[in-house]
């Protein structure tokens, strides 16, 4: 498909001569930067120059005040002359807003490519929510290289979404010219353990030369090696410095992610330590939650919060421009020099990053911190009633059991879950709670199964005082329900099924806060203020019911708690599964008497 914003093949002859005429002073440029400090990400160069571009294409980048003559100019005094940034793994739907909103909140912050995995989309409407995201941004300022989801669902058999991607899906996607790549492969077992399924996937994108990417989080030792040896490329779940060195070391593309803030000041540590910036570290925010991106923003915010923690902003600015450019295999990004794409950013300085204006290719979208014309509106009917459940009873968030007693298993601690065992009493034929346990319960809302609540134990995630409904779940992004009260899930999930998905917190058997997304039941149809003032209103109904611990108890960790992926035991729509062992109940109870 044409994007409006690449119309021009750099490498037309008719533009290149052009341009080389500008360069040599025979003809004036289009567009003349003027005044400004270029920021070098090859040399680590801050250096007065003025930059000369014809249409989409830099020219020239000259000594200051040497040419004048320019159809247009642009005053960049006092300002650093930086290449657009490159975030290589994202997911829009995580914010909770289209790709228009998106692009209106991160492109005049100086974010002009983002690489798209689509996998929530794909997860809830299959092919209908990739085709949908590839036309949603074809009129974008924001540049958006499309990857082909791989994980539809992330653990197959674990779990059920709405839809499945095999090979054959893949290899179509692939084939396709908007599509660069796989996105991460998120089933590391099936891989290591040389799963037909995903051997298959992985030489589709072999075979093409496309981007295969991956998803690798704790592996070591000789599961990193075979999981790398399989064809993957690039990896973004990193969880310390050491994890990083040993990555880097397996030649792995890094996707240096600012979505876990408290493992960013390890990962700077270890590259001083290392004494020079690898070519292979590329920086992404991988999920943004909405608030967070109208407060903070998007790359530029991982930019500035690593250069915080004690980054060369050289480093950092290499990180996200001309390293990101050369993992994607695009040339003509990522760096101030002539011949590459005028994808610019001014910022007034190398610290808070405020960007004055942004350029792509060639052309001014952005200043002041606002579009300079909105993008046009995208048909949102495709992602609509995506709910197809019925409303749920207290009885529907309890565990069924026999006898006086059960042993139950549970799902011990947040994030690097593990599995534990406790004895307690059985009342009216349900399963009391083990103490302290929080109640977490997964109904599959795609209408592919009967939409049975599957209920587990979650221990070490505090006490509960009400509860916590989402259809935002990774990966399948079922109805996920957190609680210690059936009735208030019940009021929360209700209250979701209702809104057509999104997120609610109950507690005393009422609805206290709602944030409808009914497309897809991932998204808003509004601005980023929007959506950023109803998930703010719901972060802060749900710290009135539970107290944080962090780094791994915290909000964002029950839109994890589903990724049944990644090793230890979660709970999906199917019951407790644990992609490691294969193993999968039903039903926590081991036994009752």
């Amino acid at each position: 498909m044409t994007r409006p914003f690449e119309l021009f093949d750099l490498n037309l002859p008719e533009l290149r001569l052009r341009a080389v005429q500008a360069a040599r002073g025979e003809v004036p440029f289009d567009l003349l930067l003027r005044g400004g400090t270029v920021v070098d990400v090859v040399t680590g160069e801050l250096r007065a120059a003025d930059v000369g571009i014809v249409g989409p294409l830099i020219a020239s980048v000259h000594a200051p005040g040497s040419r004048l003559d320019s159809a247009s100019t642009i005053n960049a005094a006092g300002a650093f002359i930086a290449p657009g940034l490159i975030d290589t793994h994202m997911h829009i739907e995580s914010s909770m807003v289209t790709p228009a909103a998106y692009a209106q909140a991160v492109v005049p912050r100086g974010v002009t490519t983002v690489v798209w995995d689509p996998h929530e989309f794909g997860n809830v409407l299959g092919l209908a929510g990739v085709n949908w995201a590839a036309d949603a941004v074809i009129d974008l300022p924001l540049r958006v290289i499309l990857l082909a989801p791989s994980s539809v669902p992330s653990a197959p058999g674990l779990e059920r979404a709405g839809a499945e991607f095999g090979p054959d899906v893949l290899a179509d996607l692939l084939a396709r010219p908007d599509i660069a790549g796989i996105a991460e492969m998120m089933n590391m077992r099936g891989i290591i353990e040389g799963d037909p399924r995903m051997a298959d996937i992985i030489q589709a994108g072999l075979e093409t030369g496309k981007l295969v990417c991956g998803h690798a989080r704790s592996l070591t030792g000789s599961d990193l090696q075979a999981f790398v040896t399989a064809g993957v490329s690039s990896d973004h779940e990193l969880v310390s410095g050491d994890d990083l060195m040993e990555k880097l070391r397996a030649g792995l593309a890094i996707e240096l992610r600012g979505s876990h803030d408290h493992l960013l000041p390890d990962f700077v540590a270890a590259l001083e330590r290392l004494g020079h910036l690898p070519q292979t570290v590329t920086l992404c925010t991988d999920d943004v939650f909405p608030d967070d991106l109208q407060n903070g923003g998007g790359l530029d915010d991982v930019v500035r919060r690593l250069v915080g923690y004690g980054m060369r902003p050289e480093w950092a600015l290499q990180a996200a421009t001309l390293n990101g450019a050369r993992r994607l295999g695009r040339p003509d990004l990522g760096l101030v020099a002539p011949g590459r794409r005028a994808d610019l950013v001014l910022f007034e300085d190398l610290s808070r990053f405020e960007a004055r204006r942004v350029l792509v290719s060639g052309r001014e979208v952005a200043a002041g911190g606002a579009l300079l014309a909105p993008p046009a509106a995208t048909e949102t009917v495709t992602l609509t009633g995506t709910m197809k459940l019925s409303p749920l009873s207290p009885d529907d968030f309890r565990v069924a059991s026999t006898g006086h007693a059960a042993r139950v298993a549970t799902i011990d601690q947040p994030r690097f879950t593990r599995w534990g065992e406790a004895e307690t009493a059985v009342r009216d034929g349900f399963v009391v709670p083990p103490d302290g346990a929080t109640l977490i319960a997964v109904v599959h809302r795609h209408g592919l199964v009967a939409a049975r609540p599957r209920v587990g134990f979650l221990t070490g995630w505090g006490n509960w005082r009400g509860a916590f409904a989402t259809t935002v779940s990774h990966d399948s992004h079922n109805l996920t329900v957190f609680g210690q009260d059936p009735v208030d899930m019940a009021a929360a999930a209700n209250a979701v099924i209702a809104a057509g998905g999104g997120l609610a917190v109950a507690s005393g058997g009422a609805v206290q806060a709602l944030l409808p997304l009914p497309l897809a039941g991932l998204v808003a149809d509004g601005s980023v203020a929007e959506a950023s003032a109803g998930f703010a209103a719901i972060r802060e109904a749900i710290d009135r019911i539970v107290d944080w611990q962090p780094p791994y108890l915290v909000f964002k960790a029950c839109f994890g708690a589903t990724l049944a992926c990644n090793a230890g035991p979660h709970q999906t729509d199917l019951g407790i599964a644990d992609v490691t062992t294969g193993r999968l109940l039903e039903t926590p109870v081991l036994a009752s008497w």
